[in-house]
């Protein structure tokens, strides 16, 4: 299962939105079997746009991943920073593709 989390962050809160983020993203890939891959970037011209990859085994890898506790930790600390949230699923065009 594959999606990009397109995010607007408050520009004034966008430091300790990092913080949380590189927290939740860390322990997720750590310590959950399912989650593949979490990556994060932000856009050059504009920081407080943050695009995050996220790939995941299959869709019950994603479901346990949105219960485990580092994540809602992150989902309710961040809550009031987040100016916008779009979910897109997506497709691999190489699906093969190993990840290291």
């Amino acid at each position: 299962m594959v999606r990009l989390a397109k995010i607007v962050i408050d520009s004034t809160q966008l430091e300790n939105y990092k913080a949380l983020l590189k927290e939740e993203i860390e322990t997720s890939v750590r310590v959950e079997p399912g989650v593949i891959t979490l990556y994060a970037v932000s856009e050059k011209n504009n920081p407080a746009h943050i695009t995050i990859l996220e790939i995941y085994a299959d869709t019950s890898a994603y479901k346990a991943h949105l219960q485990a506790p580092h994540f809602i930790k992150y989902k309710t600390g961040t809550k009031d920073m987040v100016k916008s949230l779009e979910l897109a699923e997506a497709d691999p065009l190489v699906p093969g593709m190993k990840i290291k």
